[in-house]
């Protein structure tokens, strides 16, 4: 087992390395499902080496099958969103408090102290439904600001308004992290002129809009709320960690992630940076489920670390990469 310390005190790429190879080991030996998987890829432990020969395992997994390494109690199940019919990935997870100290120091590392801001969340499409992950986090985060001004919105937009206005004019710093198409339906209700907030977007569109390339959405956004910049949260169900941009897209991981990018037409190869691929992500966090993830994103890594997420594969454009999922 892989000391929680450990996990969330790397501060160089070789102890990133070092303790991503253990976390292999440990899970190729404790977790059925994704040994059997290495196995159906021929994989031998010994020349497991580095970070790109260790296997990825298909993010829609999560769907079909119970993706843990330990046989603790679970103590929380979280689970996505999806269209009526289709299967909703399950991310069983047997310590919460890991993901508590993820997300926390992820924010912290980013953002520093959470009592520096008022929190409001637009998120309508996750407060509807049971089981998500980044209401978990964002309700903790609402709760740590030891603020009563912050807090949760659901359609109550002109409550959000009043205060948004009020807090910005004071001086307060605040973070509003919204649903995409919530903070667009936002805009186009009030337009603002903030200075002291920072918009951060999550989630998409979620079927409520047509889809936006980013650069058009991020002016959209920049102009409807007068700031120079908009933030953005990179996670998923299937992931204990976020990564974050700052803005332009960008975005850098907490020192405990990371992720490489494969080649579309083969899984199991990898791009040069500034490339386009398929996002595979490292979450050392997932300690107790998987942390080796092939997602359906498409992005590009630059020689820095930081990435770029450019779209969603089709289910038809995913090759090599659905050899077991059935």
């Amino acid at each position: 087992m892989i000391p929680t310390p450990d996990i969330f005190s790397i501060s160089s790429q070789k102890q990133f390395e070092k303790i991503a190879l253990k976390t292999f080991r440990f899970q190729h030996q404790n977790n059925l499902v994704y040994r059997e998987f290495c196995d159906f890829l021929k994989t031998d432990l010994q020349k497991v080496k580095s970070l790109e020969q260790i296997p990825f395992l298909p993010i829609q997994f999560f769907k079909s099958h119970r993706v843990i390494s330990n046989e603790n109690p679970i103590q929380e199940t979280f689970t996505s969103s999806g269209t009526t019919g289709m299967a909703t990935s399950k991310h069983f997870v047997t310590e919460v408090s890991l993901y508590e100290e993820s997300y926390r120091k992820g924010f912290s590392q980013f953002y520093g102290n959470i009592e520096d801001y008022v929190v409001l969340a637009l998120l309508p499409s996750y407060l509807e439904r049971e089981g998500s992950s980044l209401i978990y986090m964002v309700e903790d985060l609402i709760q740590m600001t030891n603020n009563p001004e912050s807090g949760f919105y659901l359609h109550n937009h002109e409550e959000l308004i009043e205060k948004l206005t009020r807090l910005d004019n004071s001086g307060q710093n605040v973070i509003l992290i919204g649903v995409t198409y919530a903070l667009l339906d936002l805009i186009e209700k009030h337009p603002f002129q903030l200075q002291n907030t920072i918009i951060m977007e999550t989630g998409g569109m979620k079927g409520q809009r047509k889809e936006m390339i980013r650069e058009e959405l991020h002016e959209q956004l920049c102009q409807g709320f007068g700031v120079t910049a908009i933030h953005s949260e990179y996670g998923m169900t299937e992931l204990l960690s976020q990564a974050y941009s700052l803005g332009n897209g960008v975005f850098e991981c907490p020192s405990w992630m990371q992720i490489l990018v494969r080649d579309t037409e083969d899984a199991l190869t990898y791009v040069s940076s500034g490339k386009t691929g398929g996002i595979n992500v490292i979450d050392l966090a997932n300690i107790n489920s998987c942390s080796f993830i092939a997602t359906q994103d498409l992005g590009k890594k630059n020689p820095n670390n930081s990435f770029e997420v450019l779209g969603r594969f089709d289910n038809s454009d995913i090759r090599g990469c659905n050899l077991m999922v059935i």
